[in-house]
């Protein structure tokens, strides 16, 4: 029963959170972009050679192809989520040389002859998310699958939320299973939750 409203509140929340989302001007979207790409640009420790996975915005999600560029010049391997079926995303490497083609759910990416890479950080997209670092994603349970695989594999990727100010609700209903960020990326800066970023 208290999972049947917690799923409830959890569509409810997404449902209101995106539509804010949508609601944001789409040249206000690229200038909140842009302050992302600056807040966390430089903020976020790692090795050069680190595998960190990003995304291509789809909908009216950030676009933080400006932050991945800037992870690339200090020296990250890049790459995006493909969606192979119903159950599974697998992360392939992003090369400036490498055409993109249409990944799944509206996404594009490397084709299936990338290398698939086990990302170290990811920068996660979302719905909605709360101050201590629970988020709500977009219902089909990509995210939450493939860092249990990696979890699996004895890898804990750091994961870093992605969304603008808007999508932050007061508390999002978290069961013991559910992973939470280490960080949130918003417009107006970068929120620690896990003490390895800064």
């Amino acid at each position: 029963m208290q999972q049947t409203i917690s799923k409830g509140l959890k569509a409810q929340m997404r449902a209101e959170r995106l539509a804010l989302r949508d609601s944001i001007p789409p040249e206000t979207r690229i200038e909140k972009s842009l302050a992302m790409a600056e807040h966390a640009g430089e903020a976020v420790a790692f090795d050069p050679g680190t595998i960190i996975s990003g995304f291509m915005p789809i909908r009216s999600e950030a676009d933080i192809r400006p932050l991945m560029a800037r992870f690339e010049e200090r020296g990250a391997r890049l790459c995006v989520p493909a969606i192979l079926d119903r159950q599974t995303i697998v992360f392939r490497e992003l090369l400036r040389s490498a055409p993109l083609v249409a990944t799944g759910f509206g996404t594009a990416g490397p084709g299936q002859e990338a290398t698939v890479l086990d990302p170290e950080i990811m920068l996660v997209p979302l719905s909605a998310f709360d101050d201590r670092g629970h988020r709500i994603g977009y219902g089909a349970g990509h995210y939450d699958r493939a860092i249990g695989r990696l979890r699996q594999k004895g890898m804990h990727p750091k994961l870093i939320g992605i969304a603008f100010d808007c999508q932050e609700v007061a508390h999002v209903p978290d069961e013991p299973h559910d992973i939470s960020l280490d960080a949130i990326l918003t417009e107006s800066g970068l929120r620690f939750f896990a003490s390895w970023i800064g």
